[in-house]
């Protein structure tokens, strides 16, 4: 049965369930590693703990502050502030004994102060909400605690004025006192509520007690300082009976006969005389003994702070035990999440193990195909044999879809290792057919340039000669191209040479390879001589890359071929005045050249960059470096670094040429043993030098007619370019193949204008003009 990618069991019906084990099917097992994780409750559970763990850590800081952090110091200020404002009215009203303790009560003040200033810098992000605005209100009042004092010390500020400054504060003190009972927990909030209403008790009696203390001395109050003194009780009484008293409880009971006691009876009854007291004009006379309204007030104040005290630890308590309440819920919650979670994961391991185990396989098996086949495809280019029964492994199928994986993964095994060798059979098959045809080919075009040769020598006529010539040139390019074939082929280029060869014979061995050979101008500096394991692939990478230009550029331009010496070896720079390419163009073909790829001549038959292929691949046998780029005449510009291992120095046996002394010595060649050959007279194509030297251009010459040119064979060649005799030779299997390059355009130049001359009769010598004709060397602009 087919399962629609084309595979199909061992007897056409699919895998069959063996030995009675029935496995889940693999989209089973995969529906339960992927919904089971998903609908457990690890989102809820991470929620939970994350808000459970916040709510602890918010009421953990809210109760830091009420209780230590801003609470303490707060409450300390508000009861410092509170009997400094008492002892100041007392001594405004002209109390001396009052001075001592106002002093006493000051630094004790001061003390507070300095506790709570460093409170406004305080930055808790779960702060009660307004504490921040709280503690700055109070702070800037305290900025003006210092002038009040010397205002008061110096007998310019007012006892109403000093009242209402110090209740101000204590006002805004208390409002720092109220913020920090409005917690995140609604039972703390109920517990502080009663808490701050103590605060005001003590404040309004604090109140109470300023503004009598101004009357104690006079035994009068003024109306407004009875109606003070009136809110005061009423609001103080008010607090006490509806608020305090009623949220009492536990050990704060038996505070609730506060109100009960001796020294709250005796205030109390003095309050109401001095409130049923009756108005004489503006003021109001004051009834009782100071004494006893001193003794009962400060006892009345001392129970506050002590219920006070008490509630904020029983407040403190609360919240704390809130606290610790959440964080015992956050961990016993986060644990049995976590335990749960981790059961989950494990049954979804355990379930998954097996397919783990199973899938790993396959993916082991993969890997195993993915590196073997590779060096099975190596195997194959270097021409050993493969056994694709002994390359693959058969997996044991089994009969779920793991199973059919497997017995597919067998098949593509097996399909890619035959594929595989049947297409580098078919490959090596090609190459050596391709190889076989252009071996065939040189032998041709061997014999063809020794017909050349031999025609060349037979002939004396101008016009023969120069289509002789170009026959000549053609034939040498058609060399070039067969070796293209070789190289693509895998092969590699039959030209050798025994001796190094001078950079600018090889240049211009290139130059003579190329079609438009006489649109090329080339530039050489130094002596630089080319090491002879590489004369042949350098001359093929040169002329390759030379046609290119001359291909790829207006017919009339140049194309300039500059070589000098670098720090690395030598850099051959080649330069047309073409359209150039684009720069993806220039990266995808600087790519191919330092990466050349291994070549299908199959699959690339209508690729125009089959040259590129070709110079990559010598290249890179001997580690040339080509790199093409703009031109700043729009064009290309291509340069070939060659090595140092490749530049070598000048060989011994070639001596430095020899200033030519005499037509005798310039009618016989003036090289030998690697050199360079000279231009003699008479013979226009027999000794041309590769570089014109302004010494041999002054050479004597002949009286009269100048003869027609007589072409030397392999006379325009330095010695290691030349084949040797017993070499060019040879017949029968082994073909002729001629290391000569073709003709310079030097020469064929030469022999053009001496023709030329020969037929005007324009080169015969004149008397008068020294005897000697003018030297018809080539120029640069001839090259």
């Amino acid at each position: 049965m087919d399962d629609g990618n084309g595979l199909a069991g061992p007897s056409g019906d699919g895998p069959r369930r063996r030995g009675g084990v029935r496995r889940l099917p693999l989209r089973t097992v995969l529906l339960i590693v992927v919904f089971v994780p998903s609908l457990t409750f690890a989102p809820l559970l991470a929620s939970g703990m994350n808000q459970l763990f916040t709510q602890w850590q918010a009421e953990k800081a809210q109760m830091d502050l009420a209780t230590t952090t801003v609470g303490v110091p707060a409450s300390a200020l508000f009861f410092g502030l509170d009997q400094e404002r008492r002892l100041t009215a007392e001594v405004l009203a002209g109390s001396a004994s009052a001075r001592a303790e106002l002093t006493e009560q000051r630094r004790v003040t001061d003390q507070a102060v300095a506790a709570f200033r460093p409170l406004t810098a305080l930055d808790v992000p779960d702060a009660q909400e307004g504490l921040a605005d709280a503690i700055a209100r109070t702070d800037r009042g305290l900025g003006l605690l210092a002038e009040q004092r010397r205002a008061v010390d110096a007998g310019r500020s007012g006892a109403q004025r000093a009242f209402d400054y110090y209740s101000g504060v204590l006002e805004s003190g208390l409002g720092v006192l109220t913020t920090l009972g409005r917690t995140d927990e609604g039972q703390v909030n109920r517990e502080a509520q009663a808490l701050s209403d103590l605060y005001w008790v003590v404040n309004l009696l604090g109140r109470e007690d300023a503004v009598l203390a101004r009357g104690w001395g006079t035994g009068r109050l003024t109306r407004d300082e009875y109606v003070l003194v009136s809110d005061a009780v009423g609001a103080r009484n008010h607090l006490m009976r509806s608020r305090v008293i009623p949220a009492l409880k536990g050990d704060e009971t038996p505070y609730a006969k506060l109100t009960d006691g001796k020294a709250w009876a005796t205030m109390t009854a003095m309050e109401e005389r001095l409130v049923t007291s009756a108005p004489e004009g503006d003021q109001v006379t004051l009834r009782g003994d100071s004494v006893a309204w001193r003794s009962s007030a400060e006892a009345v104040t001392g129970q506050l702070r002590q219920l006070i005290d008490l509630r904020f630890e029983n407040v403190s308590k609360i919240g704390y035990d809130h606290a610790r309440m959440v964080f015992t819920v956050f961990v016993s919650i986060s644990s049995v999440g976590l335990l749960a979670l981790a059961l989950v994961i494990f049954t979804s391991w355990r379930l998954t193990a097996i397919l783990r185990r199973r899938i790993l396989h396959l993916r082991h098996e993969a890997h195993e195909l993915q590196e073997r086949l590779p060096d099975v495809v190596a195997r194959l280019e270097r021409g050993e044999d493969v056994d694709v029964d002994a390359e693959v492994r058969t997996l044991q199928p089994t009969p779920d879809e793991l199973g059919e994986l497997g017995q597919a993964l067998n098949l593509a095994s097996r399909s890619a290792v035959l594929t595989a060798v049947r297409q580098a059979e078919q490959h090596r098959g090609f190459q050596r057919m391709l190889q076989r045809i252009a071996r065939r080919t040189q032998i041709l075009i061997g014999l063809q340039l020794k017909k050349l040769d031999e025609l060349e020598r037979r002939h004396e006529d101008p016009e023969v000669l120069e289509g002789l010539f170009d026959l000549d040139h053609l034939t040498a390019r058609l060399r070039r191209y067969e070796e293209n074939l070789v190289i693509l082929g895998g092969g590699q280029p039959q030209r050798r040479w025994r001796k190094p060869v001078h950079l600018l014979d090889v240049l211009r061995a290139a130059q003579g390879e190329v079609q438009d050979y006489r649109r090329i101008a080339i530039d050489v500096e130094g002596e630089s001589w080319i090491a002879e394991r590489a004369v042949g692939p350098l001359v093929h990478v040169l002329a390759e890359l030379m046609e290119n230009a001359t291909a790829f550029s207006r017919p009339l331009t140049p194309v300039e071929v500059r070589a000098a010496p670098v720090s690395r070896g030598v850099a051959v720079e080649i330069e047309d005045r073409g359209l150039g390419m684009e720069p993806e163009q220039y990266d995808a073909a600087n790519d191919l050249l330092r990466s050349p790829p291994r070549l299908d001549v199959m699959t690339h038959a209508d690729d125009v960059r089959l040259g590129l292929y070709v110079v990559a691949r010598l290249s890179a046998g001997l580690g040339l470096k080509v790199e093409l780029r703009s031109s700043a005449f729009g064009g290309t510009r291509v340069i070939v670094l060659i090595p140092e291992s490749l530049v070598v120095d000048r060989p011994r046996a070639v001596p430095v040429p020899e200033e030519v002394s005499s037509p005798r010595e310039d009618a016989r060649p003036a090289h030998e043993d690697g050199d360079l050959p000279a231009r003699s007279r008479g013979r226009a194509m027999a000794h041309v030098t590769a570089s014109a030297s302004p010494e041999r251009d002054d050479a004597p010459a002949s009286s009269g007619l100048r003869p027609l040119p007589q072409r030397v064979r392999q006379a325009s060649l330095a010695a290691e370019l030349k084949v040797p005799a017993a070499r060019d030779e040879r017949t029968g299997q082994e073909f002729a193949v001629r290391d000569q390059p073709g003709r310079s355009s030097a020469a064929i130049g030469a022999f053009q204008r001496q023709s030329r001359k020969r037929r005007t009769g324009d080169d015969a010598s004149r008397p008068g003009q020294g005897g000697s004709a003018e030297s018809s060397s080539p120029t640069t602009e001839d090259r």
